[in-house]
């Protein structure tokens, strides 16, 4: 099964529709580091990261990792090896602070975009994540946490998402 991104606000999994906020700037096929737009494409998904300072692990087939406070993901387009992957905050490499403030990363599943042999600028950090307004994301996809949480329950390691 697919995850569709039909347009700026519609998520479609199977006979679920939700309603979805995405990058600042639209969709692109060619994105590019900070430019705030959602790569169109069709993707495998990422692990499922969670806060457990926050939540409960949720119902879920996909493999969870717990966010620590010094996890990281590099955007760092000086690090060939590292950059769109999973990084301790400590090292030196420039990187998206996992372990928020604010909510937004309190449940979030990464979108293997740009992910084997990363190209350096091509964007990284792309996930799904949780949004409250709707607010435009910085290239991500944002579903208020109750459509999260049945989303969750729905996909498994193989599910791909489609933005179109």
């Amino acid at each position: 099964m697919t995850i569709i991104i039909k347009n700026k606000h519609t998520l479609i999994f199977d006979d679920f529709k939700f309603k979805c906020c995405v990058g600042k700037n639209g969709f692109s096929k060619n994105k590019y580091e900070g430019d705030k737009r959602t790569p169109t494409g069709k993707y495998a998904l990422g692990s499922l990261y969670y806060r457990k300072d926050r939540k409960k692990i949720p119902q879920t087939k996909l493999k969870v990792f717990e966010i620590k406070k010094n996890m990281g993901w590099c955007n760092d387009i000086n690090s060939r090896n590292k950059y769109n992957k999973l990084v301790d905050l400590n090292s030196k490499y420039k990187a998206e602070k996992l372990f928020r403030n604010d909510y937004k990363y309190d449940y979030f599943i990464p979108i293997k975009y740009n992910w084997k042999n990363s190209n350096i600028g091509k964007g990284s950090a792309i996930f799904i994540h949780l949004t409250k307004h709707y607010k435009s994301t910085a290239g991500c996809i944002g579903l208020l946490e109750k459509d999260f949480l049945i989303l969750l329950k729905l996909i498994n390691s193989k599910t791909k998402i489609q933005i179109l």
